[in-house]
């Protein structure tokens, strides 16, 4: 008799449980985000390397489509860790497209100051430099980024943060742009998937992007795009991450 108390109240809760995360999930869906400026406006997605945008940032970049924003991409190297720096130019090319960004509205930059590589450091103040100068030249509204774990804790994805962070705490910002970074979780979450919902939905503060069944089929083609790095762990990843499916992020 008490087993059976004992299940009625475990499907109660788990149905509870559900019930409140569709619920929710339905109220997200139905209303913008706070504190996100309005469509039409222009937002940089700010990454490291070729395939950051499809393996971090495609629930983000969809999103924002979705809220009508002009979205840009700046992209601080050309992934040439294994001299595959051409090929991976034209791969982060194909994925924009496949995400809705078209090729006028991609700067990627090739130079020795900021190479692809776990162990170099980027220059915080140079990087922050050229981060403004894109900005200002862009009129952007809205800076997307990683948060200081940089998802992955690469050191490149890191220092993106650091620079962002630091123009603005020194409120070297223009008037009315905002900062909006990635939140980086644990390893356990970071694989489970859809299944992280919930958690997503209690720890958010700010902005929660979650993928449609059909969203997340495109952002599957623009990750495939990147064929030089689809290596057998990264064909897990696309199944298993929840980047791939939910993005939570935060203002500075």
């Amino acid at each position: 008799m008490e087993a059976v108390v004992f299940l009625c109240l475990g499907a109660a809760v788990l149905a509870w449980g559900f019930l409140w995360v569709w619920d929710s999930w339905e109220r997200m869906k139905s209303q913008e985000p706070a504190g996100i400026p309005e469509g039409g406006s222009r937002t940089l997605l700010v990454i490291a390397h070729p395939d950051d945008e499809a393996m971090f940032f495609a629930p983000t970049v969809l999103g924002l489509a979705r809220l009508r924003h002009r979205l840009s991409l700046l992209c601080f190297s050309a992934g040439n860790y294994y001299n595959q720096g051409e090929m991976r130019k034209k791969e982060l090319l194909q994925s924009c497209d496949v995400l809705g960004i078209p090729p006028s509205s991609i700067t990627i930059i090739d130079n020795r100051d900021f190479p692809d590589d776990p162990g170099v450091q980027w220059d915080t103040e140079l990087v922050a430099s050229v981060l403004l100068q894109h900005i200002e030249a862009s009129s952007i509204n809205l800076v997307v980024t990683f948060d200081a774990g940089g998802v992955s804790g690469h050191r490149n994805h890191v220092a993106l943060y650091a620079a962002v962070r630091t123009l603005h705490s020194e409120g070297k910002l223009p008037k009315g742009c905002s900062v909006l970074t990635l939140q980086s979780v644990n390893v356990l979450r970071k694989y489970i998937s859809l299944l992280d919902l919930p958690f997503s939905l209690l720890h958010t503060r700010d902005v929660l992007f979650v993928l449609t069944s059909k969203e997340v089929a495109q952002a599957k083609r623009a990750m495939s795009c990147h064929r030089s790095q689809l290596l057998w762990f990264r064909r897990l990843y696309v199944l298993f991450s929840r980047y791939m499916r939910i993005n939570s992020l935060h203002f500075l």
